[in-house]
């Protein structure tokens, strides 16, 4: 079953430092598409921003995707956030694999980062659509071997190639 959900609020305040977390909490918004043929579901500033030329941001979003064994989430930066600002994931692409949910580090708690590479602010206030998630099936190979590890862990928690 794909889905989307909150994190728990004692992992998001874990995660969320500051007085206003409750209130953060009780606004986040779960990813929808916003049109009948959209691929991406669209994820929402948990709160407002001023990105600087050069600028990395660490965002929250308090989300978790479930999906299918054979299935990842795609995290990309929205069209118009590259073409227009010039505003980049750090990572490019983000990947959350179907069993990073619910891991026992962090519920699988979706964290985006972005850098302005432009030459001007960019400016996000609360609720603005910021990334999108697109679910994408994979295929494996057929010789691969079964002896392949479960995840405990979080982001990076893997371990290999690092």
């Amino acid at each position: 079953m794909r889905k989307f959900e909150k994190i728990s609020y004692s992992q998001f305040e874990k995660d969320v430092s500051g007085n206003d977390v409750e209130e953060l909490y009780s606004s986040l918004i779960v990813p929808a598409r916003n049109s009948k043929n959209a691929a991406g579901y669209d994820f929402y500033a948990p709160f407002s921003f001023t990105l600087e030329p050069s600028e990395i941001i660490k965002i929250p979003t308090g989300i978790k995707a479930a999906m299918e064994d054979d299935e990842f989430l795609m995290i990309v930066v929205r069209s118009s956030v590259g073409f227009k600002y010039n505003v980049r994931m750090c990572n490019q692409v983000g990947i959350i694999d179907a069993d990073y949910f619910n891991n026992e580090d962090n519920e699988g708690h979706i964290w985006v980062a972005l850098q302005n590479e432009g030459d001007t602010q960019w400016i996000i206030n609360k609720g603005d659509r910021i990334v999108q998630g697109i679910f994408v099936k994979y295929m494996l190979v057929d010789n691969e071997d079964d002896g392949i590890a479960t995840r405990k862990g979080g982001l990076g928690s893997t371990g290999k190639g690092e």
